[in-house]
């Protein structure tokens, strides 16, 4: 098995490899499920992915900018959970219309996260550290809001919640739509803004970004950001799904939405990933649970074990990548891989070892 992924790491441009090996799993995954069941292959069983997993999807996408500027965040669970439970108390409790409820919940997830990407940058302290704080700070807040489950009843909420877009012979929800344009703006901005191109540089290099005189603070706290705006419109797009606010909901969402982003693609050593990647990622989780419902014996926790493999075998894939890039460097500072725009957004280019690693991070 190292044998085959080696020799495909040396066939295949590995800032592309994971990608590729992931939409062909995908791809996989869907066309054994339609051997194997009947009524699998079909329209609407993969729209369902997507009504299903729209929240996750979100989620993911400010997960993705995080890990390719070479962070992590463990706060994005608790940040849907203190979502739903606000929604719901400001719908159910003071009657406060959605459309002005969205942009409040919106802009408590945007400065929670950037307070976290502060903390991390100015004060220097481990990612993983402050989010796990964050986490900790998030879930505990909703319950001092409320221990008790809210159920919303409001007509609005409802109206969207139901709504239906006909696509084809199947229908998709307003959540689908949502995630469909969050999905299009992170994709143009990771790819093509000059924010994008810094968060793969601070991915790269930190250090050499610095040098080059890149706003490596507000990248940072950028990213935190980003990942917070995401995971409260995550939690707004949940909370249409599931119309009630709990404080015990988006548990373990932070472990998928990182799943989903290393299975897509994302190197975690950061500087290498793509927003489209998360995609076919949630969509891989979500056909493993497709497929364990249609056979309807296996528990559902075999999903988790699936998914624990599945990561194992991504993370080697990334290290054979790392080995490889390594072994393809030129001596004397020049990099064998380039960077080019329609890559990373970045500028069609040859660069030194040293740019190489702020501009295309080559794995490794």
């Amino acid at each position: 098995m190292t044998r085959v992924l080696e020799a495909l790491a040396r066939l295949v441009d590995p800032r592309t490899l994971p990608i590729a090996v992931t939409v062909l799993l995908f791809c996989a995954l869907f066309g054994f499920g339609s051997v194997m069941y009947t009524g699998f292959f079909a329209w609407q069983v993969l729209l369902d992915l997507l009504v299903d997993n729209a929240f996750l999807l979100i989620v993911a996408i400010g997960m993705t900018f995080v890990i390719v500027s070479g962070g992590i965040d463990l706060s994005v669970g608790s940040i849907v959970a203190l979502t739903t439970i606000v929604e719901a108390v400001l719908s159910e409790h003071m009657h406060v219309s959605v459309w002005l409820i969205i942009p409040i919940v919106l802009l408590m997830g945007t400065v929670f996260g950037a307070v976290q990407g502060a903390l991390i940058h100015y004060f220097r302290l481990q990612a993983f550290i402050v989010t796990l704080a964050g986490m900790f700070f998030a879930r505990g807040l909703c319950f001092l809001i409320t221990t008790q489950s809210i159920t919303i009843t409001d007509p609005t909420f409802k109206a969207i919640s139901a709504f239906r877009l006909s696509v084809g012979v199947g229908s998709v929800s307003a959540n689908v739509l949502i995630a469909a344009v969050t999905l299009a703006a992170a994709i143009y901005v990771a790819h093509f803004t000059r924010f994008g191109r810094n968060v793969y540089a601070v991915g790269g290099n930190p250090r050499s970004a610095l040098l080059m005189g890149l706003p490596v603070a507000r990248t940072r706290v950028g990213v935190y950001a980003l990942s917070g705006f995401c995971s409260a419109l995550g939690g707004a797009v949940f909370t249409f799904y599931v119309l009630s606010g709990y404080g015990l909901q988006g548990q373990g969402m932070e472990l998928d939405a990182i799943a989903a982003t290393v299975i897509g693609g994302t190197l975690l050593t950061g500087g290498v990933g793509y927003v489209v990647g998360s995609l076919f990622g949630v969509g891989i989780l979500g056909t493993i649970q497709t497929l364990i419902t249609f056979d309807g014996t296996l528990s559902s926790w075999w999903t988790r074990i699936v998914i624990g493999a599945l990561l194992c075998a991504f993370c080697l894939l990334q290290r054979l990548i790392e080995r490889h890039a390594k072994s393809v460097r030129r001596p004397g500072g020049t990099n064998a891989i380039t960077t080019t725009g329609h890559g990373h957004g970045r500028d069609e280019t040859s660069t030194t070892a040293s740019d190489s690693q702020v501009l295309g991070r080559a794995p490794g």
